[in-house]
Protein backbone atom coordinates (compact mmCIF):
# COMPACT_ATOMS: atom_id res chain seq x y z
CA UNK A 1 0.00 0.00 0.00
CA UNK A 2 3.10 2.72 0.18
CA UNK A 3 3.19 2.30 -3.43
CA UNK A 4 0.15 4.40 -4.17
CA UNK A 5 1.40 7.65 -1.97
CA UNK A 6 4.59 6.98 -3.32
CA UNK A 7 3.12 7.77 -6.82
CA UNK A 8 1.64 10.86 -5.91
CA UNK A 9 4.50 12.40 -4.05
CA UNK A 10 6.32 11.13 -7.56
CA UNK A 11 3.65 12.64 -9.46
CA UNK A 12 2.99 15.98 -7.64
CA UNK A 13 7.11 16.40 -7.90
CA UNK A 14 7.50 16.25 -11.43
CA UNK A 15 4.38 18.32 -12.31
CA UNK A 16 6.02 20.85 -10.24
CA UNK A 17 9.37 20.54 -11.45
CA UNK A 18 7.58 21.49 -14.65
CA UNK A 19 6.05 24.35 -13.37
CA UNK A 20 8.90 26.12 -12.21
CA UNK A 21 10.98 25.40 -15.37
CA UNK A 22 7.93 26.99 -17.43
CA UNK A 23 8.36 29.96 -14.99
CA UNK A 24 12.05 30.17 -14.82
CA UNK A 25 12.97 28.13 -18.11
CA UNK A 26 12.94 28.93 -21.86
CA UNK A 27 9.17 29.10 -22.00
CA UNK A 28 7.63 31.02 -19.23
CA UNK A 29 7.49 34.82 -18.85
CA UNK A 30 9.46 35.70 -22.55
CA UNK A 31 12.25 33.76 -23.80
CA UNK A 32 15.07 34.80 -21.32
CA UNK A 33 13.76 33.78 -18.31
CA UNK A 34 11.98 35.60 -15.37
CA UNK A 35 14.65 35.59 -13.16
CA UNK A 36 18.35 35.06 -15.66
CA UNK A 37 19.21 38.61 -15.93
CA UNK A 38 17.99 40.36 -12.83
CA UNK A 39 15.73 42.95 -15.06
CA UNK A 40 13.32 40.14 -16.09
CA UNK A 41 12.77 40.58 -19.67
CA UNK A 42 10.06 39.87 -22.76
CA UNK A 43 6.68 40.15 -21.25
CA UNK A 44 7.91 41.65 -17.79
CA UNK A 45 9.91 44.02 -19.54
CA UNK A 46 7.40 45.45 -22.67
CA UNK A 47 5.18 47.20 -20.41
CA UNK A 48 7.37 49.59 -19.78
CA UNK A 49 8.70 49.78 -23.12
CA UNK A 50 5.46 50.68 -24.48
CA UNK A 51 5.22 53.86 -22.15
CA UNK A 52 8.59 55.46 -23.50
CA UNK A 53 8.15 58.44 -26.71
CA UNK A 54 10.24 58.53 -29.21
CA UNK A 55 13.50 60.50 -29.03
CA UNK A 56 12.57 63.47 -30.98
CA UNK A 57 15.27 65.49 -32.73
CA UNK A 58 17.28 66.95 -31.05
CA UNK A 59 16.62 71.08 -31.70
CA UNK A 60 19.79 73.01 -32.18
CA UNK A 61 20.25 76.09 -29.72
CA UNK A 62 20.08 79.20 -31.30
CA UNK A 63 23.14 80.35 -29.92
CA UNK A 64 25.26 77.59 -31.50
CA UNK A 65 23.35 78.35 -35.19
CA UNK A 66 24.64 81.89 -35.00
CA UNK A 67 27.96 80.86 -33.75
CA UNK A 68 27.95 78.89 -37.27
CA UNK A 69 26.59 81.47 -39.29
CA UNK A 70 29.78 84.40 -37.69
CA UNK A 71 32.07 81.75 -38.02
CA UNK A 72 31.40 81.93 -41.71
CA UNK A 73 30.46 85.60 -42.01
CA UNK A 74 33.05 87.26 -39.80
CA UNK A 75 36.35 86.35 -42.11
CA UNK A 76 34.04 86.89 -45.25
CA UNK A 77 33.47 90.53 -44.44
CA UNK A 78 36.36 91.28 -42.31
CA UNK A 79 34.04 92.31 -39.32
CA UNK A 80 35.21 94.47 -36.64
CA UNK A 81 34.24 93.19 -33.02
CA UNK A 82 31.03 95.52 -32.39
CA UNK A 83 29.50 94.60 -35.50
CA UNK A 84 30.33 91.15 -34.95
CA UNK A 85 28.14 91.70 -31.52
CA UNK A 86 25.77 93.31 -33.40
CA UNK A 87 24.62 91.33 -36.16
CA UNK A 88 25.18 88.31 -33.87
CA UNK A 89 22.04 89.53 -31.85
CA UNK A 90 20.35 90.72 -35.06
CA UNK A 91 20.16 86.94 -36.03
CA UNK A 92 19.46 85.96 -32.65
CA UNK A 93 16.68 87.94 -32.66
CA UNK A 94 15.70 86.64 -36.10
CA UNK A 95 15.77 82.91 -35.54
CA UNK A 96 13.96 83.02 -32.41
CA UNK A 97 10.85 84.83 -34.68
CA UNK A 98 11.42 82.30 -37.20
CA UNK A 99 10.66 79.37 -34.88
CA UNK A 100 7.45 81.13 -33.40
CA UNK A 101 6.31 82.01 -36.63
CA UNK A 102 6.23 78.27 -37.52
CA UNK A 103 5.13 77.62 -34.17
CA UNK A 104 1.95 79.46 -35.15
CA UNK A 105 -1.51 78.19 -36.23
CA UNK A 106 -1.54 79.50 -39.44
CA UNK A 107 -1.05 77.84 -42.89
CA UNK A 108 2.40 77.71 -44.71
CA UNK A 109 2.14 79.77 -47.23
CA UNK A 110 1.20 82.68 -44.55
CA UNK A 111 4.11 81.53 -42.29
CA UNK A 112 6.55 81.91 -45.52
CA UNK A 113 5.31 85.52 -46.46
CA UNK A 114 6.09 86.18 -42.48
CA UNK A 115 9.29 84.43 -42.89
CA UNK A 116 10.07 86.34 -45.77
CA UNK A 117 9.42 89.80 -44.42
CA UNK A 118 11.27 88.90 -41.35
CA UNK A 119 14.32 87.89 -43.43
CA UNK A 120 14.21 91.04 -45.80
CA UNK A 121 13.61 93.11 -42.18
CA UNK A 122 16.91 90.91 -40.65
CA UNK A 123 19.20 91.83 -43.94
CA UNK A 124 18.21 95.25 -43.83
CA UNK A 125 19.54 95.66 -40.33
CA UNK A 126 22.75 93.32 -41.11
CA UNK A 127 23.31 95.99 -44.03
CA UNK A 128 23.12 99.30 -42.19
CA UNK A 129 25.71 98.05 -39.86
CA UNK A 130 28.49 97.45 -42.78
CA UNK A 131 30.64 99.87 -44.68
CA UNK A 132 30.58 99.99 -48.32
CA UNK A 133 33.33 97.63 -49.15
CA UNK A 134 31.47 94.89 -46.77
CA UNK A 135 28.23 95.38 -48.28
CA UNK A 136 29.86 94.24 -51.62
CA UNK A 137 31.54 91.65 -49.94
CA UNK A 138 28.13 90.69 -47.89
CA UNK A 139 26.42 90.47 -51.57
CA UNK A 140 28.83 87.97 -52.75
CA UNK A 141 28.62 85.89 -49.78
CA UNK A 142 24.68 85.54 -49.74
CA UNK A 143 24.84 84.43 -53.69
CA UNK A 144 28.00 81.88 -52.56
CA UNK A 145 25.67 80.58 -49.79
CA UNK A 146 22.38 80.39 -52.05
CA UNK A 147 24.43 78.20 -54.87
CA UNK A 148 27.10 76.68 -53.01
CA UNK A 149 29.78 75.45 -54.98
CA UNK A 150 29.86 71.65 -55.65
CA UNK A 151 32.91 70.04 -54.85
CA UNK A 152 34.41 67.45 -57.37
CA UNK A 153 35.19 64.14 -55.76
CA UNK A 154 37.90 62.16 -56.90
CA UNK A 155 36.69 58.73 -57.66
Amino acid sequence: MKIVPSLFVTAFMLLSINTISAQYGNSGYGGGGYGRNGYGSGRMNSGMDQNRTPDKPREVPVEETVGKIMERLKPALVLDELQEIAIANILTESIKQQGVILKQDTNQSDQMKDIQILSENTERKVVELLNDDQKEKYKVFKEESKNPKKSKRNR
